[in-house]
């Protein structure tokens, strides 16, 4: 009888372990996302994140947190930002660009960040290589020079007689200057001449557009630059004042009046930054998670743009677009 009580008393206590176990709540997963610039800048790429987490099985407020950080422009506030998400013990920090990953890779040497896109992760010293991170850090890379050469490219056959391009951008960022040498190469075998100009804050690119049209430039190739980004209505705006075809880095500058892009796909990068994101929180080691590269570019065409300029874009080049806006 008193081994039956016994066997009776430890079945019981394991069920009331059971039970205080179930009733516990399950941990959310806390997800740190820092930009540079506002929500309205990046809305379409927050959403191919957001619908990157929902394809995983993910949805904020209930079984994820993401809290949200801006810097609105105001680059020096990352730091602040980052050492937040920090404090706040996120699981996770999503970096929105290379300008967020730096202040974020000197805020936490533990936490795991996920690199939604940079130029040169390696060149910027965030990973030892793109086979093996080695570090806390892992995510997606732009790296791919040779675009700025077919955007010349592009240029030239939208502007059959160009002969001088302008090359706006940041010397300083990582992946520009690799940029610049292969526009250089193109530039020689496309018989154009270039001009660099150096814009390393928002209030210079009205000077730069300056300098291109004192320059007699013919057209304007734009490097990868968070000002270009966080000013697109006033960079499409000089664009028309000069009367200069411009080619951006970005989808965004031409969903707001540039006239054509021909770039990496930002927003299918913010989404499979997603599967990095669950990948880590299963437990895997950002040290060990492959950088991966783009799959996916676009070329973009704004007519409208186009006509504000007084400029007829060939069939041939039209044909070739991804997308065009009328």
């Amino acid at each position: 009888m008193k081994n039956i009580l016994s066997i009776l008393l430890v079945i019981a206590v394991m069920c009331v372990g059971a039970m205080a176990q179930a009733q516990q709540p399950l941990k959310i997963p806390r997800i740190g996302f820092l930009s540079a610039v506002s929500p309205s800048t990046i809305s379409a790429r927050i959403e191919a994140f957001n619908h990157g987490l929902r394809e995983l099985g993910y949805v904020e407020g209930k079984n994820i947190t993401i809290e949200w950080r801006y810097a609105e422009g105001k680059l020096e506030r990352l730091s602040e930002l980052a050492a937040d998400l920090v404090r706040l013990k996120v699981d996770i920090i999503v970096s929105g660009g290379p300008t967020v990953t730096r202040p974020t890779k000197e805020a936490t040497g533990t936490l795991p960040i996920v690199m939604a896109l940079d130029d040169d992760p390696v060149g910027s010293g965030f990973v030892v290589s793109l086979a093996r991170p080695g570090r806390n850090i892992t995510g997606l890379s732009t790296l791919s020079p040779e675009i700025s050469g077919k955007q010349l490219e592009l240029l030239k056959d939208t502007v059959p007689k160009l002969s001088r391009v302008a090359v706006i951008g940041n010397s300083t960022r990582a992946g520009n200057v690799q940029m610049l040498r292969e526009t250089e190469r193109a530039s020689e075998v496309l018989k154009v001449q270039l001009q660099s100009l150096e814009v390393r804050d928002p209030k210079e690119i009205v000077t730069a557009f300056g300098e291109a049209s004192k320059g007699r430039a013919e057209a304007i190739l734009v490097l990868r630059s968070p000002a270009f980004l966080a000013l697109r209505p006033q960079t499409a705006e000089l664009a028309v004042k000069s009367r200069l075809p411009v080619i951006y880095p970005w989808p965004e500058n031409v969903e707001d009046g540039g006239l054509m892009t021909y770039s990496v796909s930002v927003t299918d990068l913010f989404r499979r930054a997603a599967t990095y994101v669950d990948k880590i929180l299963k437990g895997a080691k950002p040290a060990n998670l492959p950088v991966e590269q783009p799959t996916k570019f676009e070329f973009i065409i704004n007519l409208k743009a186009a006509k504000q300029i007084g400029l007829t874009v060939p069939p041939n080049v039209l044909v070739r677009a991804d997308r065009v806006i009328r």
